[in-house]
C-alpha cells in the first residue's frame, strides 16, 4: 500500500470534508484505498499536483505544495475572489466592477473551475453561471481581431454607461452537419454533429449606433464562439520548461507529419518567429514561448489568460493595470470608439456627475469634474492612472490559487482498468498521442514573470514532475465547418475532461473550442475533415470495432 499517498488523501479529505461526501471514494478500491500497482499515468499531476477527489468539487482542490508551503490561506482568498461576484460599489471587497464589463465573476465562465458549458440556441444569453462562451469578432478578410470592440467584447455596463455590444441582438444558431461518411460507421453505429453560427447585426454595436463607427470601420466582420477552458492544472503546464516547449515545436516542424505543419506566423526554422512579449508597463522585455489560449496569445502563466482575465472580464483595476479595458479603435486622435460614443451620449452625460462623485468623492482627478461634460467623460474612460480597485495582495492570492490548482487522478478501478488500458493502447496506436502527447516532465519551474509584478517566492512551484495532460502545447488545424478563427488551435489538454458533466452539471460533454461536441464520440469525429491534421487518425479510428472505439472513449473519459 502506498502509505504516503494515503496520508495525502486522508489529509485532503479531512480539509475538504465540508464540500465532499462519500463519493470521493470513486476511482479507488471499494474500501477507499489505492492498490499498490497503479500505473504512472494514474497520477495525472505528478506527486505534487494530483488530487484524489472526484466529486463535483474535483477541479477545486489545492496541490500538495499549497499545503506544505503554507499558502492555504492565500489560496482560499484567491478562490473567494474567483468565485464571488464583483460589485459596482467603489469601496470594500470585490468592488469596482465596470464601467463596461464581460461578466461579474470568473465562475460565470468557468463553472466548477472547468470548461465553459454549451450556449443555447437563440439570444446570446450570458447571465447564467457556467456559460463560458465568448464572442470572437474578427475581420473575415484578414482573420485578425477587429479594433472597434475589445478583444473580449463587453456585453454589460454600469449605469449611466451602455454596453458596447447588445447581447439581445446577438443570435446563436446550431446547425446539423453530415460528414462524408453520413455520420455512420461501417458496422451501423451512428452519431450526430452540430456546429454554431453567430449573427451580430450592426444595430448591436453601440458605437456604430452613436455614429462613432462607419460601415467602412466595421468592414467585412464576422463573429464566432469560443468557450473558456478549465483553469485546473495550469500551474503544472507553466512548470514545463521553455526549452522543452521549443523542442516540441522543433520536432514537429522537422517531422513534417502534420498536413499543415506548424504555425509559421509563430515558429519557423527551429526558433520563435513571433514569441510572446509582455506589453505591461513594467515588462521585463524578454521573449517567451507561447503556451496559453487556443490562439496561443499568451506566454508564462504570470502574464497569461488568468492574469489578464481578472482585469478585463470585470474591468477591475490593479496597480499594474490602472486603465479600463477598452476597444483599440482610434479616430481623429482619440482612442476607443466606445469611449468617444459614451462621452457624447446625452444619457451618459446626464448621469455622469452622480457616477463620478461615487468613484472620486475627494475630487483627486480634476479632469473628471471640470470642463465640458464630453471631455470629462472621455478623460475618465481613457485614463491610465485610475484608482486601484484590487490590492496587490488580492492579486497575489488570485495567482497563488490559479497556479496551485491540482488535477484529478485518472478514474480507474478494478472494474474498468482493462478496458481503459486497452483504450489507452489503441489511442496511441492510431496516432492520437502525437498531438495529444501523454506526458511531460516539468523543469526547475523558475517563476517567469513577464509583467514584472512578483518579487519573491509568492507562488507555488512544481519542479521535476511527470505530468499527464495529453497535449503537445502546439497548434494544429482540424478544418472543421465554421472553424475557429484562423483555423489554428492549440491542442487542448484532455486531463479531467471526463468529469466535465459532474463538475458543471451540464447535460452534455461540451468538448472542443465552442462546445459543439455533445459527446466524446462527436469530438473525435470532428477531427476527421478531409484536410484535417488528424484525418489519418480518424480513418484508423473508423477501422476499429465498436468495442475498440468504446474503449478509446472510456479511456478519454477516465483521464
Amino acid at each position: 500500500m502506498k502509505k504516503a499517498l494515503l496520508f495525502i488523501i486522508t489529509c485532503t479529505v479531512a480539509i475538504f470534508s465540508a464540500c465532499t461526501d462519500d463519493s470521493y471514494k470513486e476511482g479507488l478500491t471499494p474500501e477507499g484505498q489505492l492498490p499498490d500497482d497503479m500505473p504512472e499515468w494514474y497520477y495525472t499531476g505528478g506527486k505534487l499536483g494530483t488530487t484524489y477527489i472526484f466529486t463535483s468539487h474535483a477541479f477545486e482542490q489545492p496541490t500538495g505544495q499549497i499545503i506544505s508551503e503554507g499558502m492555504y490561506d492565500s489560496f482560499k482568498n484567491g478562490e473567494a475572489l474567483f468565485e464571488n461576484e464583483f460589485m459596482t460599489n467603489n469601496t470594500g471587497t470585490r468592488s469596482g466592477l465596470g464601467p463596461a464589463y464581460i461578466r461579474t465573476s470568473c465562475l460565470h465562465c468557468h463553472p466548477g473551475y472547468g470548461h465553459g458549458k454549451r450556449i443555447k440556441a437563440g439570444t446570446f444569453e450570458t447571465d447564467e453561471v457556467g456559460n463560458g462562451c465568448l464572442l470572437v469578432v474578427y475581420d473575415k478578410d484578414t482573420e485578425g481581431y477587429v479594433s472597434w470592440v475589445a478583444g473580449m467584447p463587453q456585453g454589460y455596463a454600469v449605469a449611466p454607461f451602455k454596453a458596447p455590444v447588445d447581447h439581445n441582438k446577438v443570435i446563436v444558431t446550431w446547425h446539423e452537419y453530415i460528414d462524408e461518411w453520413g455520420n455512420k460507421f461501417d458496422d451501423g453505429e451512428i452519431y450526430s454533429l452540430q456546429y454554431p453560427t453567430v449573427e451580430m447585426g450592426k444595430d448591436a454595436i453601440y458605437a456604430y449606433n452613436k455614429g462613432e463607427l462607419t460601415d467602412s470601420d466595421l468592414g467585412n466582420y464576422g463573429v464566432k464562439l469560443e468557450s473558456t477552458i478549465g483553469v485546473y492544472g495550469t500551474g503544472l503546464l507553466d512548470a514545463i520548461s521553455d526549452e522543452d516547449l521549443t523542442a516540441e515545436w522543433t520536432k514537429q516542424e522537422q517531422d513534417g507529419y502534420m498536413r499543415h505543419g506548424v504555425n509559421t506566423a509563430y515558429f519557423a526554422g527551429g526558433t520563435w518567429k513571433s514569441p510572446y512579449k509582455s506589453t505591461a508597463v513594467n515588462s521585463d522585455g524578454k521573449s517567451y514561448p507561447r503556451r496559453y489560449t487556443y490562439a496561443m496569445s499568451r506566454g508564462p502563466l504570470q502574464d497569461a489568460a488568468g492574469a489578464n482575465a481578472i482585469w478585463n472580464i470585470t474591468n477591475v483595476t490593479r496597480s499594474d493595470r490602472q486603465s479600463h479595458y477598452l476597444d483599440a479603435h482610434t479616430a481623429n486622435g482619440k482612442k476607443s470608439s466606445w469611449a468617444r460614443a459614451s462621452a457624447k451620449d446625452p444619457d451618459v452625460q446626464a448621469g455622469f456627475t452622480a457616477y463620478i462623485e461615487q468613484v472620486d468623492p475627494d475630487k483627486k482627478y480634476s479632469a473628471w469634474h471640470e470642463g465640458a461634460m464630453e471631455d470629462r467623460i472621455y478623460a475618465y474612460l481613457t485614463a491610465t492612472n485610475l484608482p486601484v480597485e484590487m490590492t496587490d495582495q488580492e492579486y497575489i492570492d488570485i495567482m497563488v490559487w490559479h497556479r496551485g490548482l491540482a488535477v484529478p487522478a485518472a478514474r480507474i478501478t478494478d472494474n474498468n482498468y482493462e478496458t481503459v488500458e486497452q483504450g489507452k493502447k489503441l489511442f496511441e496506436e492510431i496516432g492520437c498521442s502525437y498531438c495529444h502527447r501523454p506526458s511531460w516532465t516539468t523543469g526547475d519551474d523558475v517563476i517567469r514573470d513577464p509583467a514584472g509584478f512578483f518579487k519573491g517566492n509568492e507562488l507555488p512551484r512544481f519542479p521535476q514532475q511527470t505530468i499527464w495532460p495529453y497535449t503537445d502545447m502546439v497548434q494544429h488545424k482540424l478544418c472543421m465547418e465554421e472553424d475557429i478563427r484562423t483555423g489554428w488551435c492549440r491542442t487542448t489538454p484532455l486531463w479531467g475532461r471526463g468529469l466535465h458533466q459532474k463538475v458543471t452539471g451540464s447535460s452534455t460533454a461540451d468538448r472542443l473550442h465552442d462546445c459543439r461536441a455533445r459527446t466524446t464520440m462527436e469530438a473525435i469525429m470532428w477531427h476527421g475533415a478531409a484536410e484535417s491534421d488528424a484525418r489519418k487518425t480518424v480513418e484508423e479510428f473508423r477501422k476499429l470495432s465498436k468495442a475498440e472505439r468504446d474503449a478509446i472513449i472510456e479511456f478519454l473519459d477516465a483521464i
